[in-house]
Formats: structure tokens, sequence, C-alpha cells
């Protein structure tokens, strides 16, 4: 088959590339614990093959991912009752995820090059000034967004059952970024309900990388209405305060006595209405937490530093990472503006505030921030970055 551009195709015209990659499509649908149509996720982009995988333990986890913008697509846990719910949001099919004209969307994504915003879309390194695509209110967010790595095809190898590795090859001068970097994302499901992530990079020119996970989680499963029960705990004392714009001042300062104070779990929808100046500029929650698991260079990714809880189903998620920072996000633009209309897996129209997402990564704008832990990589060098998610039920 001819490879065309997807970001040219209308949800028709992309209709007929499913199954592409495997044939014929079964007569009968194969249907993942979560629901999702497999068929629904076979296709070809700009030449590459993307598809549906499976990772599943004996417990009852199963996490769907696919090779298009190495997306979680679903991850299904165990409730209370052990009822199996999805607490991940996103689409039941692959065109919705790849129409950047109609849905443009980091749903479940493994971002890249650089997770967050750098401001004015520039940073310098070794004396040269790098231009970067621009694509939220003239700064850079998430490598540029529709042409970033979230909207690119990984080369997938099914390790296991438990295991998906996914490895990108971006080039140098890709969305203004140097240096051509070899990276890998590597999905695992463990015995023990965790989702364990590990990002791996490699450059030939020294270059900057900030790699996340972009999950939505609502973890009632029930995503008609906002998540304001959501029980939320960040281990940090103090925060990067953001303009209105969303890029960080620079300013280090205590969450003591204000509405981004976590660090005693309570439910988000006690604080995200605050009149705090902070929380008026994001519509609620879209920062950068200094986490207290980060000291002298190191972070600790055997210690919580973050968690989230659902009173109504019971589930919890503990967060770990070696990262010195995360981003609590509330999803604010959920529900508004260009989402108010847009259906997703169960047809649901998603409200605003509906789900919560926990982003690992050094902070936004660290490359034009001299005093932050720096994300630069030289050739020679191995990038490293984990983060892990456990659920289990309290």
């Amino acid at each position: 088959m001819k490879a065309l551009n997807i970001s040219l195709l209308g949800l028709g015209a992309f209709a007929l590339m499913l199954s592409a990659c495997s044939g014929n499509a079964p007569q009968q649908p194969v249907l993942t614990k979560s629901g999702l149509d497999v068929a629904k996720f076979d296709t070809i982009i700009n030449g590459d093959c993307v598809k549906l995988y499976t990772l599943a333990n004996a417990n009852g986890m199963e996490v769907c991912v696919t090779n298009y913008g190495g997306r979680v697509v679903s991850l299904v846990v165990n409730d209370k009752d052990g009822k199996p719910t999805d607490v991940v949001l996103g689409f039941d099919n692959i065109a919705q995820y790849a129409d950047t004209l109609n849905s443009p969307t980091d749903y479940g994504s493994s971002v890249g090059r650089y997770a967050n915003r750098i401001k004015d879309s520039k940073f310098t390194l070794n004396g040269t000034e790098y231009q970067l695509r621009a694509n939220d209110h003239g700064n850079c967010l998430h490598g540029g967004g529709t042409t970033g790595w979230m909207h690119k095809v990984y080369k997938a190898e099914q390790v296991d059952g438990q295991t998906l590795k996914l490895t990108i090859v971006a080039q140098d001068g890709e969305n203004g970024f140097p240096g051509t970097v070899t990276a890998t994302t590597t999905y695992k499901v463990t015995d023990d309900n965790v989702l364990d992530i590990v990002w791996e990079a490699t450059t030939d020119k020294e270059t900057i990388i900030n790699q996340t996970n972009h999950n939505y989680y609502n973890l009632s499963g029930d995503f008609t209405q906002a998540g304001y029960d959501q029980v939320l705990y960040v281990n940090a004392d103090n925060f990067t305060p953001s303009d209105k714009l969303y890029i960080p001042t620079g300013e280090i300062k205590s969450v003591e006595g204000t509405p981004m104070d976590f660090r005693t779990a309570h439910a988000i929808g006690d604080s995200i209405k605050s009149e705090f100046d902070q929380i008026q500029n994001a519509g609620g929650y879209d920062h950068n937490w200094c986490l207290n698991t980060y000291k002298d260079g190191k972070g600790d990714d055997t210690q919580v530093c973050a968690s989230l809880y659902s009173p109504k189903t019971g589930i919890l998620m503990e967060m770990f990472t070696n990262e010195p920072g995360v981003q609590v996000y509330s999803g604010n633009f959920q529900g508004v503006g260009n989402e108010v209309n847009i259906h997703h897996k169960n047809n649901l129209v998603y409200p605003q505030h509906v789900s919560v997402c926990l982003e690992s990564q050094k902070y936004p704008d660290s490359p034009n921030k001299a005093n932050w832990v720096q994300p630069t990589l030289k050739p020679g060098e191995a990038y490293y970055s984990h983060a892990a998610y456990k659920f289990s039920i309290k």
C-alpha cells in the first residue's frame, strides 16, 4: 500500500486502511478485557504498521498499547469488588488518535523529545541557539505536539506477554532539536500490578531530552463526570509557579498554606476551584511539583512520590520515579473549547476535570533555567528515566 500522510486524511478515508498490517480482519471481533476491538488499531501510517499490543498478568491487570505514539489505550485493574475497571481515558480506534485536525490529543502517549513546555520555543546549548517548532502560544509543548513523538510510529517488539519495547529514531533538526536520537520506551506489567515504564536514549550530538508518559487517570472508571472525589497525594514541599502561559517563572515556592499542598492526601475537588492565582490562571492544576524523593542529584524510585485514590472503587495508584519533578494536570481543557463534542471510548464526551495526569519529568523550561536539573544528553552518555505506577485496593 502506498504510504499516506495521515494528517491529511479524514476519518472516512482513514477507515479504509484498517487491517492493512494483518491482512483480512477476522469475521468475529477480537476484544480485549477493556472492550477494545483489536482490528480497529491495525493500519498503516506513513508506510509503517500500527497495531494494538496487550500486556497482562495473572491478577487480571491488562494494559493495551499502540505503537502509534507509544500510547497506553486502556489500563484495566480489578476494583474492590473484583470488577475489571478501565482507569485511563482515550479512544477506541486508531483513526481518532491519528486525526490531528479534528481530535488532536496526547492521551496515553510516550512524550518526546522534550515533555512539557519550552519558553518562546528556543534554548541555547554550547553557545548555539536552537529555534523549535512553536505549537502553544509561541512556546514548544511536548516536543512539537502534532509533529512530535506522540504522533510518530514506534518500532515495536513484544518481548513477552508482559513486556513491550518501543523504539524511535528522531533525526537531527527534527522540530528544531539538535542530534539524531535513538530512544526506547519499555512498558512492563509486573506480577504485583505495576505498570513499569523505562525510557532510554542515546544521541550523536549534544541535545536535550525529557520523556514522560501522559496517561489521564480516573480511578473510579466513570468518565461521565468530573473526578473531584479522587484523592491526591504529592510528596513535595515546593512547586514551581507559572505565568498565564504555563511557563515557570523560575521561582521555587513552598506549598505551605496554599492549595498546592498535597502532603496530606485530600480530594482534588476540595481545592481545584480556589481563588489562588496559580489555579485561576490554569483553570485547575497544571503545575510542576519539586519532589522530596529527589535529593543531591538523584531520585529515589523506591519511595512513593505521589498517589491517587478513588473512594468509589477502592483503587489506589502509587507513583515512583527517579525524576526531580511531577506535573499534575487535572484535565482543564477537557470538555471545553475544541473538545466539547469529541467522542471517546464507549462513545463518551468527557467533561472538564474528569481525570488527573501524573507526569514524571525534569522541570518545565529547564533548558532556560540554568540552576535547575538540566536535560542535556551528550554522545557516549545513556539517558535513563523511570516511572512506575502500582495499583492496589485500599
